[in-house]
């Protein structure tokens, strides 16, 4: 990228946000609406977004937000990557370079988030940069004929009801809060981020309903799960019904409530497919239906990670598996990572800090990226080249120490 450009690179002003968002749209093919055309949204941090400003125009967009995200036995701050868009008179130039090099140098100094994630709208582009899958979506679909659940499934003695959306987000927060920290992947959720999360224009619905929200209640009145979806009605040249229902999200604090939440979602009438695009990929619903098969999965990425600061982000997490070994890291676009990492922990705590040490294991920073949130094997990625083990077993130890028992999982888009 030409000097001249690299200097333009500069965080947006309130002012230039029009602008701003409007070049965002025209790269996303999308027609720039709603609300926050004019001023940024609650949840925009200006102050670390990067344009590249060339004269009267917006080439290029990028920005942050200060997330907090579950790791394997931890919560972590963590940077949410966002709003990453260069222009087509601006492309082959180095610019997208300069955007993620910039990031993740203002990252680093800042020194409050170990790790950085995204989702990523091509596949193929931020590899090279150093991020990776660290978290996958199920893609659910069935047809209700089939989608029944277990004789043997237990839902409990509470009810499942409709709510407004003041009395869903008081109680969600809740549950939310206490599901969280246990489901790697998992952010934290504010009012501007329930907000967002509950924004609904009608717009933006493309035939849906509006967005359905229903709270399970224990019979002493306490909540304890929520859900959301929305319904689209269809009917069959025969005149026979064909809507699709599509979830949103299902939590709930203990598995009966669970169970119930999905009997309501799977009893609509009128609907003859349900689709949970956005599920995680190892749902536990795949287990409480009769037919196994009625499930139809097509996994995809979902949440993309980057450590930041290997010392840091390796020390913040929990292993299950006691670990005691020395990781080479080779990363080319954050050198400052790259060399021999010395990796001890146990389910209480761990640190990770440099050594001379011989390594046992050595890998590039986008595998230590992909196995960081327990859902990618060490011993897969081995299998693919990725990982080269040094010490015998070591590969072995590294993957189960590094597993989690609970699937990263990132309802959040951001």
């Amino acid at each position: 990228m030409p000097e001249d450009l690299a200097a333009q690179l500069r965080a947006a002003t309130a002012d230039e946000w029009p602008a701003f968002t409007r070049a965002m749209s025209r790269v996303f093919a999308e027609d720039p609406s709603g609300p926050y055309l004019d001023t940024p949204s609650p949840v925009a941090e200006l102050d670390r977004s990067l344009g590249l400003f060339d004269g009267d125009r917006v080439a290029a967009t990028s920005g942050i937000y200060s997330l907090e995200m579950t790791v394997p036995g931890a919560v972590v701050p963590c940077a949410g990557i966002t709003w990453v868009t260069v222009s087509p008179t601006h492309r082959r130039r180095g610019v997208l370079t300069a955007i993620m090099r910039r990031q993740l140098e203002e990252i680093r100094s800042a020194g409050r988030e170990p790790v950085a994630a995204l989702w990523a709208a091509e596949s193929s582009i931020y590899g090279r940069f150093g991020y990776a899958p660290g978290s996958y979506r199920g893609g659910w679909t069935g047809r209700t004929e089939r989608l029944r659940l277990r004789a043997d499934v237990d839902t409990g003695t509470g009810t499942v009801r409709l709510v407004d959306r003041d009395e869903y987000l008081a109680a969600a927060r809740s549950v939310h809060e206490q599901v969280r920290r246990f489901v790697p992947g998992n952010m934290a959720r504010d009012d501007r981020w329930w907000d967002r999360q509950l924004f609904d224009p009608a717009e933006r619905r493309h035939g849906w309903t509006a967005r359905q929200l229903v709270l399970h209640t224990e019979d002493d009145g306490s909540v304890t799960g929520y859900a959301s979806y929305r319904l689209k009605s269809s009917w069959t040249e025969g005149s026979e019904p064909d809507g699709t229902l599509q979830v949103g999200e299902v939590r709930a604090t203990h598995p009966a409530a669970y169970a119930a939440l999905w009997q309501y979602l799977l009893s609509h009438d009128l609907i003859r497919t349900v689709n949970a695009s956005h599920a995680s990929d190892d749902d536990p619903l795949q287990h409480l239906l009769a037919d196994p098969r009625a499930l139809h999965a097509r996994p995809v990425d979902a949440l993309w990670v980057r450590v930041v600061d290997v010392g840091r982000a390796l020390s913040a997490r929990r292993y299950p598996a006691p670990l005691d070994m020395v990781f080479d890291v080779r990363d080319d676009f954050c050198p400052e990572n790259s060399g021999r990492w010395h990796v001890w922990g146990h389910p209480a705590g761990a640190f990770c800090d440099r050594t001379d040490r011989d390594p046992d294991l050595a890998l590039d920073i986008q595998a230590l990226s992909a196995a960081y949130l327990g859902g990618v094997s060490l011993a897969t990625l081995q299998a693919a080249g990725r990982v080269r083990e040094i010490s015998p077993g070591a590969v072995t130890q590294a993957s189960t120490a590094f597993g989690w028992p609970v699937a990263p999982w990132c309802p959040d888009e951001f």
